[in-house]
């Protein structure tokens, strides 16, 4: 149960942490981020701002304590935002060196996904036991 506590909670420290560095640009309307988003790959400018707080609350719901649907919806948010700016690069016909790089960030949501199953599943058996 340990190892799985502590895997757990690297993974999702890390995806928290990665996405946090993608949602700052967007709370505090960077040019970078608004030339981003809005210009090349054409959404309208409160989009930013918005994605951005729709960010910060999936991380805040991955870190506390809640309700596991919360948590379930939170893991499908933030990875909806992961793929739907994937797909929103390749559509405009950025170069794979520009987006590839972001498939690094499935990689600890993924896992961090993997390992609260695994978590929660050891606490249930845990009580059941009790």
């Amino acid at each position: 149960m340990k190892k799985v506590n502590v895997l757990y909670w690297v993974f999702t420290g890390l995806f928290a942490a990665m996405m946090l560095f993608s949602t700052i640009p967007n709370l505090t309307n960077s040019p970078d981020a608004v030339k981003l988003i809005c210009e090349q790959l054409g959404y309208p400018e409160y989009f930013v701002r918005y994605i951005g707080i729709a960010k910060l609350l999936g991380i805040i719901a991955l870190l506390i304590p809640t309700r596991s649907s919360i948590k379930e919806w939170a893991y499908a948010g933030l990875m909806f935002d992961l793929i739907s700016a994937v797909y929103s690069f390749i559509a405009i016909g950025l170069p794979i060196s520009d987006w590839f790089p972001m498939i690094i960030f499935f990689i600890p949501g993924v896992l961090s996904f993997v390992f609260y199953h695994r978590r929660k599943a050891a606490k249930n058996m845990k009580t059941s036991l009790a």
